[in-house]
């Protein structure tokens, strides 16, 4: 059954596995790229990387509005119940769980974390996903680390790479990290938000295909790749 990943910018997207919704990181409102109302989409799950303004989102407005069921790092949950939220599932780096739709996995991120009201939100993260037979890394926030080797040697059919530069990983390391990845497709994201992330994604595409057997979809906020 055929994954559809649709891609909100930013770091936000919407992955659909046979009619389950998971919702990353819902940087909606304020998102000039969004191509979508927070108020409009809907999700089973929301997972939230790390407690940062352009991550956390939309999503206490989103879950309260669906009931979905959020994941993120035990600190984050917790803050997350203090706001109300009945349903939050809490992991932590290293850690997986086995969800009705697939497995998670919380990968580690080079990050910070701090929540809009100045809480500490726990390491950051990347997810890791299994999913009908498929694994997609989505690394969210974070720059290079060696260990993004290990992640790579689970088989990576789809890995979503930061390539904004000053916050994250730029071009030339995100070109680094498909190398210790090997995946066999690339999505770049976290780019042309704000002008301080300014990229040229088609340039950083033709890179990776050039030096590595990568495929690349440089998506639209919008855009749909399926896997």
């Amino acid at each position: 059954m055929t994954l559809k990943i649709n891609w909100y910018g930013h770091a936000c997207f919407l992955i659909e596995t046979d009619g389950t919704k998971l919702l990353t990181d819902p940087f909606i409102t304020g998102n000039p790229l969004s191509p979508v109302q927070a108020d409009a989409v809907e999700a089973d799950y929301i997972l939230v990387s790390h407690g940062h303004g352009d991550h956390l989102g939309d999503t206490l407005d989103i879950a309260r509005r669906t009931g979905a069921t959020v994941i993120s790092n035990f600190e984050i949950q917790n803050w997350l119940v203090n706001q109300g939220i009945q349903n939050a599932h809490p992991q932590h780096i290293g850690g997986g769980f086995d969800y009705p739709w697939g497995r998670l996995k919380l990968t580690i991120a080079h990050h910070g974390s701090a929540l809009p009201d100045g809480t500490y939100g726990g390491n950051p993260c990347g997810f890791l996903f299994y999913i009908q037979g498929k694994k997609i890394y989505h690394a969210c926030d974070t720059g290079l680390f060696f260990d993004m080797k290990l992640i790579g040697e689970e088989g990576i059919d789809l890995a979503i790479l930061p390539i904004g530069d000053n916050f994250t990983m730029g071009p030339d390391d995100a070109l680094r990290a498909v190398k210790l990845i090997e995946p066999e497709h690339v999505v770049p994201i976290h780019y042309d938000t704000f002008d301080i992330i300014k990229q040229d994604p088609n340039a950083w595409a033709h890179r990776v295909e050039t030096e590595t057997s990568a495929k690349v979809a440089v998506m639209k906020p919008g855009d749909v790749f399926e896997l």
